[in-house]
């Protein structure tokens, strides 16, 4: 236990010598009582050494509490950021079997188990849009989900590039993420029409991993996994899924969810004030006091 102003237990020296002088005290009034025999209460005298005592027992917890009494406590610790974009396709097929619905309430569900974290949102389909910047309020995320739904979206959307949403998810990152991990989740339910074309997996894949993003893909289709996007994600350090359905589509979020638990960095203590246990004793002596003073005490009669 430390003090905050520690020169005030000095002043403990005044109640410590009134308890030191009390022993010499003449208690109470000698009366002449002839032929009355004197009788010593030793129960009585103790309670009444006892009672006297309490108000300089008081002082001194008074002066405890003045001196500022504080104790070394650990505060919660505190959560390192994880930084994670959403690269939503937004093309045509995506309204087909109720897909994007899918895939916006199992965002939703993800963003609300990873409070604390940074979530941004890019859309693509033949271009590229930054629907929503990294940001740790997530109702923003989840208010703009809606608006991004493909059926609002250009015709210029249609198509599904993913190698020129990847570079551009990966500018962006690189841009907004100083600190802590990076994550792109690319949820998508076709192949890509420009791997290949001046966009080699192999060079994206290493791209990412040297700006430190870990690439998880999520396809919503029956057909096979695009073979090219599980390469970049494998390089990555990432995974790529399939969730043809709303129930799996929420298990695989939950999955990279437990892959990429939050993480907490201790803060290491901290001095706190210590009042509670001395105010407390202060109470129930006061109240003893109190109560003794009624029955309790000298009187010359």
């Amino acid at each position: 236990m430390t003090f905050t102003h520690p020169w005030v237990l000095l002043f403990l020296i005044i109640p410590a010598l009134l308890m030191w002088m009390l022993p010499q005290r003449p208690w109470g009034i000698a009366l002449p009582a002839d032929g009355v025999a004197v009788r010593r209460h030793l129960m009585l005298t103790l309670a009444l050494h006892a009672s006297d005592l309490l108000p300089n027992i008081l002082l001194s917890i008074g002066i405890v509490l003045a001196s500022g009494p504080q104790v070394l406590r650990q505060p919660n610790n505190k959560r390192e950021l994880t930084n994670i974009q959403i690269c939503l396709d937004v093309s045509g097929s995506m309204t087909m079997d109720d897909r994007y619905g899918m895939a916006k309430e199992a965002i939703e569900s993800f963003t609300k188990d990873r409070e604390g974290d940074a979530f941004g949102l890019t859309i693509f389909g033949s271009q590229q849009i930054r629907w929503m910047p990294l940001t740790t309020d997530l109702n923003a995320i989840r208010n703009s989900l809606p608006f991004a739904n493909p059926e609002n979206q250009p015709i210029h959307m249609s198509g599904t590039r993913i190698g020129a949403a990847l570079r551009f998810c990966l500018s962006n990152m690189t841009d907004e993420a100083e600190f802590g991990d990076r994550l792109i989740i690319l949820v998508s339910d076709g192949e890509s029409s420009d791997l290949g074309e001046g966009f080699a997996e192999g060079d994206i894949a290493q791209e990412l991993a040297d700006a430190a993003i870990t690439l998880y893909h999520i396809h919503v289709a029956q057909e096979d996994i695009p073979s090219d996007v599980v390469e970049i994600a494998r390089k990555t350090g990432g995974e790529a899924f399939q969730a043809a359905d709303a129930a799996t589509l929420r298990k695989v979020f939950s999955h990279i969810d437990r892959m990429r638990p939050a993480r907490f960095n201790p803060q290491g203590t901290v001095p706190m004030h210590h009042y509670a246990p001395f105010a407390l004793v202060a109470l129930v002596l006061l109240g003893v006091h109190l109560a003794g003073s009624f029955g309790v005490r000298y009187t010359p009669w």
